[in-house]
């Protein structure tokens, strides 16, 4: 029973709380905000739902139900006379997995840290740096930006087990992002890249092989709208993602190369001057490989200007 490929599989549909695939939504990514502003989140994410192993092996019925919190912190900052901002994530799982294997029906429960990841964006046109007061008088028109996130391989890993919170693995997304504001309405639109290195031990029997993953690529969108609040706005949105064939031990297995793509929708509501909620919901629309799940999320955030006194 050579069940390495489901872990992989699992890896692939926990994706969106591990920021490692292009399967984010992330509405107003690249909205600009006043210099020093500051905002820790607390978000709990909920995922359920199928994997479709695409006939490759004898698994059938492959499902997660799983939680992820996750506590970030968001820096703005000036960058050669731009607005720039920093975001630091560290996530933790706790799930079931199971699936049947040849008619017999196998599970597994986890609970463990995900890997850590940092984003840092830039704009380029259209938002220079500005403090508090100057934001204020400033309107948005057309922005674009540009962003790299990186994940680290701290999450819990063991190669002699089939399901696993981390990959094992460095991984570099590169993006660009367009945003445009149309009175009440904003369109985003972003572009980019996943690009991995080698998973020296990737699951299998009797000894762990290195895994590697071809770059995995993504469109997202999004159009949101603003009530009298602007802190509180609601948005559409949508993505897509393509590529991230797998090949283990130099062999490439072309069935794992995904093409799916994702729905959903944002609510923001903010609560006090410093305290808002978001809420978010998206399911799989079409799916090639990977992706076919459900996801809820619910966030709070404290934000701030300038250091805490």
């Amino acid at each position: 029973m050579r069940l390495h490929f489901i872990a992989i599989l699992f890896v692939l549909a926990m994706a969106p709380a591990l920021r490692l695939s292009a399967q984010d939504l992330a509405p107003r990514a690249y909205l600009i905000t006043p210099l020093k502003a500051n905002a820790v989140t607390l978000t709990w994410s909920f995922y359920e739902g199928g994997i479709n192993v695409n006939g490759t092996i004898p698994i059938t019925g492959a499902t997660g139900t799983y939680h992820v919190p996750v506590i970030s912190y968001y820096r703005s900052l000036s960058l050669l006379g731009r607005s720039a901002n920093i975001t630091a994530s560290l996530p933790y799982g706790v799930g079931h997995f199971q699936g049947s294997v040849l008619g017999t029906q196998r599970s597994v429960y986890r609970s463990g840290l995900l890997d850590f990841n940092v984003r840092v964006s830039v704009n380029l046109i259209g938002g220079p740096a500005m403090p508090l007061g100057e934001f204020m008088k400033w309107k948005q028109k057309t922005l674009l930006g540009a962003s790299v996130k990186v994940a680290a391989p701290t999450g819990q890993y063991n190669a002699m087990k089939l399901v696993n919170w981390g990959i094992n693995r460095w991984a570099i997304k590169p993006e660009i992002g367009y945003s445009r504001r149309l009175g009440k309405w904003v369109l985003d639109a972003y572009g980019g890249a996943w690009f991995f290195t080698t998973n020296p031990a990737f699951f299998d029997t009797p000894v762990p092989r290195p895994q590697t993953e071809a770059p995995l690529g993504s469109f997202e969108g999004h159009l949101s709208y603003e009530f009298k609040n602007p802190r509180c706005w609601a948005s559409l949105d949508g993505n897509y993602w393509f590529g991230g064939t797998t090949t283990l031990n130099g062999i490439l297995d072309p069935s794992t190369r995904q093409s799916s793509s994702r729905l959903g929708g944002t609510f923001a509501l903010p609560i006090t001057k410093h305290q808002s909620f978001k809420f978010a919901y998206s399911g799989g629309t079409y799916i090639r490989f990977g992706g076919n799940y459900h996801n809820l999320q619910v966030a709070w955030q404290y934000s701030w200007i300038g250091w805490p006194k």
